[in-house]
């Protein structure tokens, strides 16, 4: 996933791009977004067909996310509009299935836990799909993607690696995998651990690094190349580096008790691919290099 840092620097101006250009499409219009994808996602009987009575008899599919991490899902200037890559791909995915997917607000550490108990139907918010996580759920890899570490504009404590987060407060959101990732950290440590700190969303822990009341903050990469960039945080943040640490796969969370849903999600995300939809979508907000190749079931390391 390491890749020259020309490279990720129009990665990263691409992305700032991009989200500058849904945000100032939101103000005064109820559905902001991208330019619509050159290709056509097209209506599937047989997939329809698949989804629950419910959600036929509703025309909604209930979809969980924690609006504070841009460009994935966040909100608009209205603070109520979400938007993003993955509200847009939810959109497209809703032409194949013929129904509407409604975004809304919830604790990321939560996400999991309400779509295994069915009070939303979905969650689709970068959740990265894990064997520990997948033993309650069901997950359909749509991205792929690392870590990165963020730190105050200047790198005043000096980090560059995992290592130097050792003896030092590192704020991260609660639920994430960066949560464990600090955690394995921590056995390398030796006498001076890792202070880690976790807040119920992304932006919380950002105060805490804009505060000087932690030395980093651990998010994706597209988040990260987001805030390190964007004219309203760049003077604020970087990245520590340009490597991206231990990549994996984000999945829509399905409930376990719901293959027949499961798989009309993936046979959707299969025809968005196919079709070059699901490529358009990514290149609307720049994040095409987090592509996959094929979309996949509980494929998480």
């Amino acid at each position: 996933m390491n890749r020259p840092a020309a490279v990720r620097r129009r990665v990263v101006a691409a992305v700032v791009l991009a989200v500058a250009a849904a945000t100032t499409a939101a103000c005064g219009t109820e559905t902001p977004s991208v330019p619509t994808p050159a290709h056509t996602a097209r209506f599937s009987r047989s997939l329809h067909d698949l989804l629950p009575q419910s959600v036929r008899s509703r025309g909604v599919l209930r979809v969980g996310t924690d609006a504070s991490y841009a460009p994935m899902s966040a909100f608009g200037p209205d603070g109520l509009t979400i938007i993003g890559m993955e509200p847009d791909l939810g959109a497209q995915l809703g032409r194949v299935l013929g129904v509407r997917l409604q975004f809304d607000q919830n604790d990321f550490s939560k996400l999991l836990g309400r779509v295994a108990d069915g009070k939303l139907d979905l969650a689709i918010s970068a959740v990265t799909d894990t064997p520990q996580r997948a033993v309650n759920v069901d997950f359909v890899n749509y991205f792929s993607t690392g870590t990165s570490i963020v730190v105050q504009r200047g790198n005043p404590a000096a980090v560059t690696e995992l290592k130097d987060l050792c003896g030092k407060v590192v704020a991260v959101e609660n639920g994430t995998t960066q949560v464990d990732l600090l955690r394995r950290t921590q056995k390398n440590c030796g006498s001076k651990p890792i202070r880690m700190r976790t807040y119920p969303t992304n932006s919380d822990a950002l105060v805490q690094l804009r505060t000087g009341r932690a030395v980093a903050v651990l998010n994706d990469y597209p988040p990260a190349a987001f805030l390190v960039s964007d004219v309203r945080t760049r003077s604020q943040y970087q990245l520590a580096s340009n490597e991206q640490f231990e990549p994996g796969l984000y999945g829509i969370v399905v409930a376990k008790d719901q293959p027949q849903l499961r798989d009309a999600v993936r046979g959707a995300l299969q025809q968005l691919l196919r079709s070059g939809v699901y490529a358009d979508v990514l290149a609307g907000w720049h994040v095409q290099e987090g592509a996959v190749r094929q979309i996949t079931v509980n494929s998480g390391r």
